[in-house]
């Protein structure tokens, strides 16, 4: 057996990615597929395309290097984590279109939950705060506007998946419906603490129980592909919804190790080990993976606009015309000058989750050009991401020694160096930064031998560089305290009854 294949199924794209024993890519392959948004605060996806890309890329990629599929020890999937699909079970089509994690429709009922006082049941048994990002929201919204559908439900003809499932549902020829506690623990639907799905949970969002998928550990083989797509009958063995995969792509398996992945949004991890810590500030409670009977929790905050701020700047402004040449733009001047940016495009997410803020750009004079803006967003991502640092210290009572990185952004130096600035402590970037994949990967490969574990793992990983903090404290606490007021100008923008 020569390779593990990672396949990341993320929010823009669907990606299959070769790793060699060494953790080393060997042959990558990506296709984007299309974004919906039929209304304001609604993002949609075809399910059916995000399977058709992922699987033309596996396959490509195993052709590419000439694999029949012998040769592959196991498949590790990670993918986008609360984008719900909801399938006929007789047909295995979907019924509707995916409802994706950035997709704010169940804002409204959401409010409804917590004027009930419901929220802090809903947290000490799901971990998660009451908000319209989880699947357990969007299933009922499904259930509620496509006709027919909780009829079909209630006598046991749909299933609800979040991609994963999905993924598996398909490779499998329906034969396996299967899921991680990584992502049963997004749906606001799983109990994180008895490592189950939650009867009060599904009674107090209507889901029929008859819906879920059975829950697997994380590493583990779950089924095997139909022959008929690769050429043989790969096992299926590892599953991580993709923030944990990268915290364990990074080897972050010690209590009190963080890292931040910078894509389409961004999403930093702190393992907190066997314990579920409640959170006090906003931050989110969540299962980082799983392996035999040993459960591995995390502390976890989500920045909804992240990299994506970049998108917008080449697709809404136009002022560059691909995402890596936000970096050389930026460069051009020294700071943003007092202009801040505040990407609530689809409200804010932790520590304030505010489904009703939206976008601000602040600090404007005639004197501020595309340069300032581009610096601006990049600064953007990492205050949101310094927001969350400060609510996992005080949370966890740890304090941050030092931070690891991944994700496409994180290959942008200035957004790196102002990161390790704005906190004041290192930052790590490793030489594989695709550590999404390879955490799935790893998952994967520790199932079926391939790996012999951990101390192995931790072995494989390497840095490319860090960055050190060079700024000043009263520098850095004038930064934020701006931020803040940039922050504030932007919460609570819209009228909730203007989102329903």
């Amino acid at each position: 057996m020569r390779y593990i294949l990672s396949l990341d199924q993320g929010t823009t794209s669907s990606r299959a990615i070769l790793f060699d024993r060494k953790g080393n890519i060997v042959e990558v392959a990506q296709k984007e597929f299309t974004q919906f948004f039929p209304q304001p605060g609604w993002v949609e996806h075809d399910a059916t395309e995000i399977w058709e890309t992922q699987l033309a890329v596996t396959q490509e990629v195993l052709r590419s290097v000439g694999s029949d599929g012998s040769d592959v020890a196991g498949i590790g999937i990670t993918n986008q984590r609360e984008t719900t699909v909801v399938w006929d079970r007789r047909t295995g089509q979907p019924i509707s279109k995916a409802i994706v994690w950035q997709d704010r429709r169940t804002a409204g009922f959401c409010d409804e939950l917590k004027e009930g006082g419901l929220e802090d049941d809903v947290r000490s048994r799901s971990g998660l705060v009451v908000d319209a990002y989880f699947s357990g929201t969007k299933v009922r919204w499904i259930l509620d506007n496509v006709p027919g559908s909780r009829e079909a439900a209630e006598e046991g003809h749909l299933a609800f998946g979040t991609i994963d499932s999905w993924l598996i549902w398909n490779l499998t020829g329906g034969r396996v419906h299967a899921t991680d506690p990584s992502n049963a623990s997004r749906t606001m639907l799983y109990n994180i603490n008895e490592l189950e799905w939650d009867d009060v949970l599904l009674s107090l969002l209507d889901v029929p129980s008859s819906m879920l998928p059975d829950v697997y550990p994380s590493s583990g083989v779950v089924g095997t592909c139909e022959k008929s797509l690769f050429g043989t009958e790969i096992p299926i063995s590892g599953i991580a919804g993709d923030q944990q995969a990268a915290l364990f792509g990074q080897v972050c398996v010690d209590s009190g190790m963080v890292k931040n992945t910078y894509g389409t949004g961004c999403f930093m991890l702190m393992n907190t080990g066997g314990s579920a810590i409640e959170s006090q500030n906003n931050l989110l409670t969540t299962v980082a993976w799983q392996i035999g009977n040993e459960t591995t929790y995390a502390l976890e905050g989500s920045v909804f606009i992240g990299g994506a701020v970049v998108q917008w700047l080449r697709d809404g402004l136009g002022i560059i015309e691909t995402s890596s040449d936000v970096e050389q733009l930026a460069a051009t001047v020294e700071s943003s000058e007092g202009v801040y940016l505040v990407p609530a495009f689809a409200g804010l997410g932790a520590p304030h989750w505010d489904p009703y803020a939206r976008g601000v750009l602040v600090g404007l004079t005639r004197g501020s050009s595309a340069a300032h803006i581009a610096r601006a967003a990049l600064d953007s991502i990492a205050f949101q991401s310094a927001d969350l640092v400060r609510a996992m210290e005080t949370d966890s009572g740890i304090q941050l020694a030092s931070m690891r990185v991944d994700g496409g952004a994180a290959a942008n130096n200035i957004l790196m160096q102002f990161q390790a600035d704005l906190l004041g402590v290192s930052v790590v970037r490793p030489r594989i930064v695709e550590t999404t994949a390879q955490g799935a990967a790893y998952l994967a490969g520790l199932a079926v031998g391939f790996w012999s574990g951990i101390p192995e793992l931790k072995a494989l990983w390497e840095k490319d560089r860090t960055f050190d903090s060079h700024m000043s404290e009263g520098k850095r606490e004038s930064l934020t305290q701006t931020w803040k007021r940039a922050l504030d100008r932007s919460k609570g923008w819209i009228e909730s009854k203007t989102h329903e």
